[in-house]
């Protein structure tokens, strides 16, 4: 593996450990704070992390015409985030983390209605793979709260697709920066809105657990980042599917929770599915 594949594998290896490390830091909190707290802080110690590197990027981050789709992205970045931290508190860690590995097959499906993207059959055979892949991973032949359950995650994963689909859209004439300053600005707003409603007193943990969220999520995000500018998303995409990997570790060692021989089989068909998706283009 030449050197810039190798470093752009481990740092997006990093930055799936860290995802997977606030779905954990998530379901430790959901016992004892409300959603609306979860979500807001989650976002608010985010951008207070982020806040000196987004400073160094100069006034230019402020200046937009296209607020429009930063906060469109923000709102549904917002509710997708209380759909699946929802499901990560009604769920096993690793099969919770599951839902986010839909939105990748979600993706080409929008794009190909709204940007007017063409699909090729490989990536429509991928998605159906990957949705095989999915019904096999998580639980939802146990009744109908569980059918339930799975069209929450299902509407995580949708929303999920909608935002990256207008990253890119927006992506032409909006740097990176400024994409990711808007929604830390306009995910920590908006998500304060109803938390008075749903204030609770929170214990010591979830105040540490909320801080440690927010370091969490800008090593992701800039590990993610530098890992793209090294190597090309074809090359070393397909480990953004190991976050499910790290998830069953964290839900084993902390909360002894099993993984079923279904879930092995689902995240095995997910990957090769991704596999296919990120590989295509090199065929």
């Amino acid at each position: 593996m030449q050197p810039n594949l190798l470093k752009g594998a481990l740092l997006l290896l990093l930055a799936e450990a860290c995802f997977a490390g606030i779905g954990a830091l998530v379901k430790l909190t959901s016992d004892s704070a409300s959603h609306a707290q979860v979500v807001f802080f989650r976002n608010f110690f985010a951008l207070l992390v982020m806040l000196p590197w987004l400073w160094l990027q100069g006034k230019q981050l402020l200046y937009t015409k296209r607020w429009y789709l930063h906060l469109s992205r923000s709102v549904t970045g917002i509710i997708s985030m209380y759909c699946f931290f929802y499901v990560i508190s009604q769920l096993p860690l690793a099969q919770a983390m599951v839902v986010l590995l839909m939105s990748p097959f979600i993706v080409p499906l929008i794009a190909k209605f709204w940007l007017k993207e063409t699909a090729s059959r490989l990536t429509l055979f991928s998605i159906a793979l990957g949705f095989g892949g999915v019904l096999l991973a998580l639980p939802i032949a146990t009744g109908g709260g569980a059918f339930y359950l799975f069209l929450i995650a299902l509407l995580s994963a949708v929303l999920v697709a909608v935002t990256k689909t207008t990253i890119r859209y927006m992506s032409d004439t909006e740097p990176a920066a400024r994409i990711v300053f808007y929604f830390s600005l306009l995910t920590a707003i908006i998500s304060f809105v109803p938390v008075p409603f749903y204030w609770q007193e929170l214990p010591a943990i979830a105040w540490w657990a909320f801080a440690f969220m927010g370091v969490l999520a800008a090593i992701g995000q800039m590990a993610m980042t530098k890992a793209y500018a090294l190597a090309p998303a074809s090359d070393i995409g397909i480990w953004t599917y190991s976050s499910v990997i790290f998830a069953g570790l964290f839900g084993y060692l902390f909360w002894s929770e099993p993984v079923t021989m279904s879930w092995f089989a689902g995240v095995a068909i997910i990957f090769y599915a991704g596999y296919i998706t990120t590989r295509q283009r090199l065929w």
